[in-house]
């Protein structure tokens, strides 16, 4: 086997459970809001416990605005194929082309007919799968001549195609057994596997068999995108697939990428510390080294990877600044007070990483400081002489990675925090948006560090203060004032997170509500993007240097 080439995705497979129907769609925002691309769901319809699939996705698509949402796989027999096809185009016309198609040939036959469904054979449902794909393919040709497949599980004769999907969408097909895959190879667009189900060892003989089958009807192997369902855990020794650290994850993925095809993750997990870490830990790493792999392992271009600008909607230091509610207010706004930033004797990022930390520019909004910055320690200067391999810089560059995401996020507080001073949001709608961001559902520490402590900014954080801190000491004892420092200064921010949230409950019974919260945004803007400059501007080159494990 070998790399197909294809561009990667990251995404979710989420359990459509009716009685957290909210959690279910908050997990769905949460996907989106940590950069991953693509959000699943199984489909049951005969599982009364179960959100039905398609108006969850629905429901999914209209609350995201960049997710890519499926069906994980969409159950054909309970779906007739015509039906299906226009429900599938409609919502890629209402998404803007964010609809891609996962198909099965149906399973659970007991439950299938208890709900009037057909009871088939496997032999049968795999036939009925192949003339739903021709019916559905047929229905989106909008413009065409009328639909006509006469089958002898689908018949559909004389329909009008129509409406047409705004792109092409991808017909993903849940296969594991020979004529299944062989018509995976020969029909469909993606290849949609679990890993319970596919496991290591058989993946090359499958992928054989789709190949071969792919070649015989005059396409080329690469014609089919390989995508996983996986699953794993954070914990263990990492002997085992997926179950260790983040950098196992890596490791064992982008090596599927690179020796069996597969290219996009899906991670099935109901669980928003999972999800987050995946985003925040496994992805950017997979990228990389493919990245790095594809282009001829080169440390040129890992470096011309990592120095990318940012999209446009990621937000920078200045981004977050110019999207201050005070900016539209001039009458209470604050005066931007610049700060002298301290200069430093140690710390700071060589050349030879290829890394560029994003600076503090010194404005200040806040008429308060919650530290002291003149007594910010700096680590060791680095060495001006030593080189960094590709996997060393991926790490440097992970850490500004992370910190974009939260820039991004601080952004859009200060949006949210904007609509609901100028009346165009109410608070309790904003506060509900804020509690699903990263840098509210986990303790402000990195990641997974520091339990004790209630609901600060970001599993970044967590992660930082149990274990990347605890190494970092470890590894090199003239880190440990900066990382004591970092940690003292994690706590001082989950403090003024909470003082927004406080600001926000009372914006409506206070007369000046709106002073409180504008004043307590400002301060979240200056500690935040201070502590971010800060922390990369010490810790990307010892991270490139030691590790993040």
């Amino acid at each position: 086997m070998a790399d197909y080439g294809h561009e990667l995705l990251f995404g979710t497979f989420l359990t459509p459970v009716a009685d957290q129907a909210e959690r279910v769609v908050a997990l769905a925002r949460l996907t989106e809001q940590a950069g991953l691309d693509l959000v699943t769901v199984q489909d049951h319809p005969y599982q009364a416990r179960f959100l039905d699939t398609w108006t969850l996705l629905s429901v999914i698509a209209a609350g995201t605005s960049t997710l890519r949402v499926s069906p994980n796989v969409a159950n054909l027999p309970l779906r007739p194929p015509a039906v299906l096809a226009r429900s599938v185009a409609t919502l890629d016309i209402l998404s803007g082309g964010r609809v891609e198609l996962g198909l099965g040939a149906g399973a659970f036959w007991d439950g299938i007919a208890a709900v009037g469904g057909p009871r088939l054979t496997a032999a049968q449902g795999v036939d009925a799968l192949e003339e739903g794909i021709q019916v559905i393919r047929a229905m989106w040709e909008a413009g065409g001549g009328a639909v006509r497949v006469d089958g002898r599980h689908h018949r559909v004769w004389g329909a009008h195609p129509g409406p047409a999907p705004v792109h092409d969408v991808g017909i993903w097909l849940g296969a594991y057994k020979r004529r299944m895959l062989d018509m995976t190879g020969r029909l469909a667009d993606g290849w949609l596997p679990s890993n319970a189900y596919a496991g290591l060892d058989a993946l090359p003989a499958m992928n054989t068999i789709i190949d071969e089958a792919a070649l015989g009807a005059g396409r080329s192997p690469a014609d089919v995108r390989r995508l996983y369902n996986i699953a794993g855990t954070f914990t263990g020794s990492g002997r085992a697939f997926l179950q260790g650290p983040a950098d196992v994850w890596v490791e064992q993925l982008a090596e599927l990428t690179l020796e069996q095809g597969m290219s996009a993750y899906i991670l099935a997990s109901d669980d928003p510390d999972d999800i987050r870490r995946f985003a925040a830990e496994v992805v950017p790493g997979v990228r990389e080294l493919v990245d790095a792999e594809r282009a001829g392992s080169s440390a040129s271009a890992v470096v011309s990877a990592v120095d990318r600008p940012l999209p446009a909607e990621v937000g920078t230091t200045a981004d977050a600044r110019s999207a201050s509610p005070a900016a539209t207010t001039p009458a209470d706004a604050p005066v931007d007070v610049p700060v002298d930033v301290p200069a430093r004797t140690g710390g700071g990022v060589p050349p030879a990483l290829g890394v560029t930390p994003t600076p503090d520019d010194g404005t200040r909004l806040a008429d308060v400081q919650v530290w002291d910055e003149t007594t910010r320690p700096t680590g060791p200067a680095p060495d001006p002489a030593r080189t960094y391999t590709p996997g060393e810089q991926a790490a440097g560059r992970h850490l500004v990675d992370v910190h974009d995401h939260l820039r991004q996020e601080l952004a859009e507080v200060r949006r949210l925090v904007e609509e609901v001073t100028s009346g165009a949001m109410d608070p309790g709608v904003a506060r509900s948006h804020i509690n699903t961001m990263t840098m509210r559902q986990n303790n402000w520490t990195v990641g997974v560090y520091c339990e004790s402590y209630c609901r600060v900014v970001t599993t970044h954080h967590t992660i930082e203060d149990q274990t990347l801190f605890p190494h970092l000491r470890r590894a090199d004892p003239r880190l440990v004032p900066v990382v004591d420092r970092l940690e003292q200064e994690h706590h001082a921010i989950h403090e003024v997170l909470e003082g927004v949230d406080r600001a926000l409950v009372a914006f409506v019974a206070e007369p000046d509500g709106h002073k409180a919260l504008r004043a307590a945004m400002d301060l979240l803007t200056d500690t935040l993007l201070s502590h971010l400059s800060y922390e990369e501007r010490e810790l990307v080159e010892p991270l490139a240097r030691l590790g993040m494990h």
